[in-house]
Formats: C-alpha cells, structure tokens, sequence
C-alpha cells in the first residue's frame, strides 16, 4: 500500500467530538432527547431559519447537535447515518431506558434487551427517534443471557 494520500502516520486515530441530527420539528426532537434520554440543553438557538440545540451534560462539551434543516424524515436508505449508538454503564440502565421510552410511545426493532451477535455478553435496545434516525441503548455486558435476533449478523445491523 502507497503512503500516498495519507494524512496521519500516528496510531492515534481521532475522537469523535459531537453528532449533528439534521430534525424536522426542533421541539418535539428536544423533548425526546431531553425528556425521555435524558440530554440536558447546553445552548440553543431560536432565530427563524437558524433553531438548534447543543446537548450533553452540565460543564462538559456538546455530544450531540440538533438542527431543524430537514423537511422529510430520515431514510433508512440513503448513504450517510445508519445508526447512533449510546453506551450506558449497566444492563439495568438499559432497561430503565427501555421503560420509559416504552411509557413515551417508541416502537422497538426488536422485543427487549437483545445481544449484539449470538453468544455476544454487551447489547441493548433498538429504536427509532421522532425523526426516524435509528438509535441504540447499550451496555458493555449483561446481555448474554439473550438469543441474538440474527444469528448471522450483527443486531445493529440490519434494524
């Protein structure tokens, strides 16, 4: 392989900083991901034409961006995003997650915590946002115990 075209040569590949959502309706994505995942609002902005919202955590950096510049829901398949994936601690988290997006009306790929493969220990839950952006819940551990709903492939992938 040619070194032509490459732009670092360290080992250290680059963090993500933040995910930018291109969403429909600013409001109803907010409370979504303020209200039921639990993103506090860093900044926002509310001039016509130009409304977004910075989320994360108090004192830290923005982890992710809203931004109201789309006018049809997310597809599924077109290139770009397949899916956001957000770690937590523990299985137990999970599911609390798990219950209040339940209590909030989401729609699940599939029933419950799932593994990310078959004999996989991390996993979590599958779903959709307002928008149609897929979306996962995980943990590192604690999933083994489930069947993974493909065998063949990983859960994360095909939802």
């Amino acid at each position: 392989m040619s070194d032509q075209g490459r732009v670092m040569t360290t080992s250290t590949a680059p963090r993500t900083g933040h995910i930018g959502l291109n969403v429909t309706d600013l409001e109803h994505s907010l409370a979504f991901y303020r209200d039921v995942l639990g993103y506090g609002v860093l900044g926002e902005g509310k001039e016509e034409g130009r409304r977004f919202a910075f989320l994360g955590e108090e004192g830290a950096r923005p982890v992710l961006t809203l931004w109201q510049q789309a006018d049809a829901a997310f597809a599924g398949g077109n290139a770009g995003l397949h899916h956001l994936a957000i770690e937590v601690d523990t299985i137990e988290r999970v599911r609390e997650y798990e219950s209040a997006l339940r209590a909030y009306g989401v729609e699940f790929a599939y029933e419950g915590v799932v593994p990310h493969g078959e004999g996989a220990t991390s996993g979590g839950i599958f779903f959709h946002d307002p928008d149609g952006t897929r979306l996962e819940i995980y943990a590192p551990s604690g999933a083994e115990s489930g069947a993974a709903p493909i065998e063949s492939a990983p859960t994360c992938g095909f939802f």
